[in-house]
């Protein structure tokens, strides 16, 4: 067997299907509730930071402190959010949306190229088309308006 036929019988090898993904997000609890409620509460808080810490502490009068402020926030919520067990799900349906990449068969340069100049080709035609098709009927209305 050669390299090509190996790599084409792994392209073509059947997939293993896991259902994880949905056995983890079915999967809550009552810390996961609690996660999300304060996640949620830091991304409100990152988007009203700049406009109202300002006015309750004094250093946040610096834009820089503003924006570290905000990054925390978001850091901090994100990384809630990746302790629950959805967002392990998520992370999970990544990787394995990463794996898929890998499998796929890129077009080569000479089938983008001709690709694209059918599109452009297509496109052109269509918006003569509709032109055609609009002064019709922008003539036909004026006939009958006057």
């Amino acid at each position: 067997m050669s390299n090509d036929q190996s790599r084409d019988a792994l392209n073509n090898a059947p997939i293993p299907q896991r259902n994880t993904t949905s056995e983890v997000v079915r999967s809550g609890s009552l810390l996961d509730v609690v996660l999300w409620i304060i996640a949620l509460i830091l991304l409100i808080s990152a988007t009203l930071v700049n406009q109202y810490l300002p006015a309750y502490w004094a250093p946040a009068n610096g834009v820089w402190v503003r924006v570290g402020v905000i990054s925390a926030c978001i850091i901090v919520a994100l990384g809630l959010l990746y302790a629950t067990h959805q967002g392990k799900g998520f992370i999970r349906l990544l990787k394995d949306a990463r794996v898929e990449l890998r499998r796929v068969t890129w077009p080569t340069k000479q089938e983008t190229v001709t690709t694209s100049w059918q599109v452009v080709l297509v496109v052109f035609i269509a918006s003569i088309v509709l032109w055609c098709c609009d002064y019709a009927l922008g003539w036909l209305v004026k006939l009958f308006i006057g």
